[in-house]
């Protein structure tokens, strides 16, 4: 288990710290907006700036998840309510719709960095590691009938991606897919259970 970056009590949230809303982010909120319910209850994991979940209008509430103090501060101070835990970690299963834009740049122990923008962006040895851990632990706060959209990136292997899926008992399709200016493709899934 890595040691956690020093946070003080109090700090005020230091932006460099937290991932910008990039393509990734608007591309998942376009086909958030698009599968929103009014009757949602709606969970974004992973936050970061708030961005996404800031701009969910239409559904009864919206909760966002952060690990980092800093990105929580920051969707916090943005009028968000957020809770600071890892993905859904002491959260109650109300909800009917979750997002999350997982850290998947594949990242070797020699490359991590000590700071809290690292949660972000390191996605373990093949880019899949927090994908597998949110796979595990979401259903514990999905209702039912909830429904799930992920965004995968080529860079954690979409076909490893899928049996991953699989593997945790998900039905998906892919609603949405782009390809960025470095030739990197994002995919959204949507999973149910």
């Amino acid at each position: 288990m890595k040691t956690l970056p020093p946070f003080q009590i109090g700090s005020v949230s230091d932006p460099t710290q937290v991932y910008p809303p990039r393509e990734d982010t608007f591309f998942l909120m376009r086909h958030a907006q698009k599968e929103l319910k009014p009757d949602d209850i709606v969970l974004e994991v992973g936050t970061g700036s708030g961005y996404i979940a800031a701009h969910l209008d239409g559904c009864l509430y919206v909760v966002a998840t952060d690990i980092n103090p800093h990105a929580a501060i920051m969707a916090k101070l943005n009028g968000l309510n957020v809770v600071r835990t890892d993905i859904a970690a002491g959260i109650c299963r109300i909800f009917t719709f979750v997002l999350f834009n997982p850290p998947y740049i594949p990242t070797h122990p020699e490359e991590k960095c000590d700071d809290w923008l690292e949660y972000a962006l390191d996605g373990g040895f093949d880019g899949r590691e927090p994908l597998r851990r949110f796979l595990l632990q979401i259903p514990e706060v999905l209702t039912p009938d909830g429904r799930i959209l992920v965004l995968i990136s080529s860079l954690q292997d979409f076909e490893k991606c899928e049996e991953l899926f699989i593997k945790f008992g998900y039905f998906f399709q892919t609603i949405g897919n782009e390809i960025l200016d470095d030739g990197e493709e994002l995919r959204i899934y949507h999973l149910q259970k």
